[in-house]
């Protein structure tokens, strides 16, 4: 028993995670929720998995914690110097190819799947999937992690192109809870990061902000209840 247990939180940190991509008219919004696993027990309920690459650049990560913190501190190394070299902003294509070049060289070895999304002067706002094994893929909106299981209908039924900036924003908040509410290894708070011409925009909301939705509706009249009220009756056997 006691092996058993130190199997369980000895395990490799695992973002079993939902983190989204949304483009809207004018710029991108991310999304991610905050529980990092290790094996069945949460290592943190409030990590944060939406990394900064450049001051308009920013990565999703799931899957393998090490993993996608390794490849987002190379790219942000190399994406620095190229930024050097050039005088100016890395664009986010520019980004999301490092970003797959890492992966795809090292598929044998990584076991993470990463989201792309920024803004730049020449493209506008851009989203761009990285999932297993090192693919690029240029999409107007895209879900990773074991939360996205649960998403695909939703989005295919609540995203419209030409959104707002609000509209894509509680879209976003709107998918995780929903993840959250579904996938045990998606949990804790909703971090988002909006990018347009206007610099970024980071914000929080903590789990008592969320939505709730189905089995997750508080109870009533239960025994919790009744142990938590000032003067609890008698139990009758």
């Amino acid at each position: 028993m006691e092996s058993h247990k130190e199997n369980e939180t000895n395990g490799p940190h695992s973002m079993g995670t939902t983190i989204i991509g949304v483009t809207y008219n004018g710029g991108v919004v991310l999304g991610a929720d905050s529980r990092t696993s290790t094996g069945v027990y949460v290592a943190n309920r409030a990590s944060d998995k939406i990394t900064q690459l450049t001051d308009n650049v920013y990565l999703c990560r799931s899957g393998s914690a090490a993993d996608s913190q390794t490849v987002s501190d190379y790219v942000r190394y190399f994406l620095h110097q190229h930024t050097i070299q050039l005088g100016q902003p890395a664009t986010v294509k520019v980004a999301a190819n490092l970003v797959r070049l890492l992966s795809y060289n090292n598929k044998n070895f990584l076991q993470t799947g990463m989201i792309v999304g920024g803004w730049d002067k020449h493209e506008g706002g851009k989203i761009y999937g990285v999932p297993l094994g090192g693919t690029l893929l240029e999409l107007p909106f895209t879900i990773g992690g074991s939360g996205s299981s649960y998403l695909y209908g939703f989005f295919d039924q609540a995203w419209k192109d030409g959104m707002t900036q609000e509209e894509a924003e509680q879209l976003v908040v709107k998918a995780v809870s929903l993840a959250i509410a579904r996938d045990g290894a998606s949990g804790g708070v909703v971090r988002t990061v909006t990018i347009n011409s206007e610099g970024v925009s980071r914000k929080y909301y903590p789990e008592d902000k969320l939505p709730r939705w189905h089995e997750e509706l508080e109870p009533q009249n239960s025994l919790l209840d009744i142990l938590s009220s000032s003067s609890p009756e008698p139990m009758v056997t």
